[in-house]
């Protein structure tokens, strides 16, 4: 827990500055509440016995200086609130670009066992928990101490007996804040996983609303979802049972303080041990005492929401990524692109099988590849160790002669470009889609990509053409339409290495033609890899490669394989035979 802190704590770091002003003020405004009792006390004390031209003067001075008291502390408690929110906003946008960050480093073998509905609620509900503790945390705990300590000095100075009778309860009162913070630590813990299973069942039932509404399935979502609520909700009740628990029991301790010093108070002014005016104090002082109290108990349930967030950030900050440059990576220009798998094999973290078993390509820069085989054979697979998606799990691929694991990730996935068949187009405008593939393109440039993509003419057909705005996912284009845009992005990003994964497979007859004319003038003077269930996509490939569990069973051109009458050719009278 101390190294946890360290890490917590470190986030101050940057904002030394408005945290120290910030506890400036909050003891400044502490101190003032201490001094109001005290100047009331003298009133009572000494001011009623002037005579009466000298307390009227006394009690005007008095009134205006406990008013100028009153002041500094609304500035005290208007700062802290004001700035300490602006320093905890700050530091909770320092977590944020943290964990952002870190997301951006994992590789597909994280985010192939995440939900996202998990990982976006350890972002933004986690993250502001934690910013309230960091801001609210030090101030009410200094003030807590500052009145508690105060308030038991001052209680001393005016009588013993009846001050260490107003204190008799704390030893009981921490005694029950210890168990009942460890009870609500659990609790506040598991309502942090319930919620993020509801985030991630939100996600995943509004990215799917339209096979929902196809399936007429809204009250099979409202199901799912009332089960995840209800475990919320679940969970929210045992940790609001210790939580009244705690605040109830330590209500009625500081009920019970005054209760105590009150009848004590009046039993011991009967017999003339305490002054009437000094129990007045004693009373003005417990509600000083008592409001400390109340502090600690939201500090505490803060960082029980806070610290269990933090947890939860420091588990991802943790995760180390399994893929990164080595500390001697080389940096890359412009590739060739010839490829080579020396005896590549691969299998998947959480799987005993091996996916690929020693493979052995070598692929000439320029040369156009296609992959065939049944599903699950490897062929994604095998594509996305050339941008290393994936490490092999042993042997080597090497591009131009080199091992990919020797050269800096953003060079060598700078020289490769996918097309996929679920194409991913981010909201925004056409515009902004083609020039992901290069962020320093020109319009220009955008504008030759989308010509080379056969995609100008359909976007100029929309009233805002290259301003068009797609919608989420690009839902307001057809499948060919955003197949053709991802095509301009990659034509505007220009990479020696193309890698096509069934990018035609789910177009219909039409848009597929158009597709892959723009596809085959991607693909010239370029290292192509086309996964293909589709004739026309393979039919003029170089060399076809043909992968089995067992590895690269058969390969050839398309007319040599069907001569083979192996694999290929039964692969072929069963799937394309009726396609055209």
């Amino acid at each position: 827990m101390k190294e946890k802190l360290k890490k917590l704590f470190a986030y101050y770091g940057p904002y030394k500055g408005l945290f120290y002003s910030d506890m400036f003020f909050a003891i400044l405004g502490a101190v003032v509440t201490l001094v109001i009792p005290l100047i009331v006390r003298y009133i009572t004390n000494e001011v009623v016995y002037f005579d009466k031209a000298e307390a009227g003067e006394a009690i005007l001075a008095l009134g205006g200086l406990m008013t100028a008291l009153v002041l500094l502390e609304i500035f005290c408690n208007f700062y802290i609130a004001y700035f300490g929110h602006i320093m905890g906003a700050k530091m909770e946008a320092d977590m944020r670009r943290d964990i952002f960050g870190h997301y951006q480093k994992l590789t597909f073998a994280f985010y192939d066992n995440q939900k996202v509905g998990h990982l976006l609620s350890r972002i933004t509900s986690d993250l502001f928990d934690i910013s309230e503790l960091l801001h609210h945390g030090p101030e009410d705990l200094v003030i807590s101490v500052i009145k508690i300590i105060g308030s038991f000095a001052i209680l001393l100075a005016v009588n013993v007996k009846l001050a260490l009778i107003a204190f008799a309860f704390i030893p009981l009162m921490v005694a029950f804040a210890f168990y009942f913070n460890g009870k609500m630590g659990k609790a506040f813990k598991k309502n942090r996983e319930k919620i993020a299973e509801i985030n991630s069942q939100i996600e995943d039932s509004l990215s799917g609303i339209r096979v929902v509404k196809s399936f007429a399935n809204e009250k099979e979502e409202m199901k799912k979802f009332k089960k995840g609520n209800d475990n919320f909700v679940a969970a929210k009740k045992v940790s609001y049972k210790y939580m009244g628990i705690y605040n109830s029991g330590l209500g009625a301790m500081s009920t019970m303080i005054t209760v105590v010093v009150l009848t004590a108070g009046v039993g011991m002014m009967l017999t003339g041990a305490v002054a009437l005016t000094d129990l007045i104090t004693f009373l003005l002082y417990i509600n000083n005492f008592t409001d400390p109290v109340k502090k600690l108990v939201t500090f505490t349930e803060q960082f029980q929401n806070g610290y269990s967030g933090f947890e939860r950030f420091l588990e991802i900050l943790s995760i180390a990524p399994d893929i990164k440059d080595k500390q001697d990576a080389a940096s890359v220009g412009q590739m060739q692109g010839e490829i080579e798998f020396c005896d590549v094999s691969f299998k998947y973290e959480d799987q005993n099988d091996r996916v690929l078993n020693h493979i052995n390509l070598k692929v000439e820069a320029g040369d156009y590849i296609a992959l065939v085989g049944p599903s699950g054979v490897g062929k994604t697979t095998l594509c996305s160790l050339i941008p290393r998606f994936y490490d092999v799990s042993s042997g080597a691929v090497r591009i131009d002669g080199r091992d990919i694991r020797d050269i800096k990730l953003c060079d060598l996935r700078n020289n490769v470009g996918i097309v996929q068949q679920d194409v991913y187009l981010f909201a925004g405008t056409i515009l902004d889609n083609i020039r992901y593939g290069r962020m320093d393109a020109t319009d220009e440039e955008v504008v030759i990509a989308a010509k080379n993509a056969n995609a100008h003419e359909f976007i100029m057909s929309f009233p805002q053409g290259y301003h068009t705005d797609i919608g989420q996912r690009g839902v307001k284009l057809s499948g060919g339409q955003k197949q053709r845009l991802s095509i301009a992005r990659v034509f505007l990003k220009n990479p020696p290495i193309l890698i096509f994964d069934e990018a035609t497979s789910a177009l219909d007859n039409e848009s597929e033609q158009v597709v892959q004319k723009s596809l085959e003038g991607l693909a010239k003077a370029r290292t192509t890899f086309v996964i293909a269930h589709r004739l026309t996509t393979i039919q003029n490939a170089q060399k076809i490669l043909v992968l089995t569990e067992d590895g690269i069973a058969e390969e050839g051109t398309h007319e040599e394989l069907l001569q083979k009458k192996g694999i290929y050719e039964a692969l072929y009278h069963r799937k394309f035979e009726n396609i055209d």
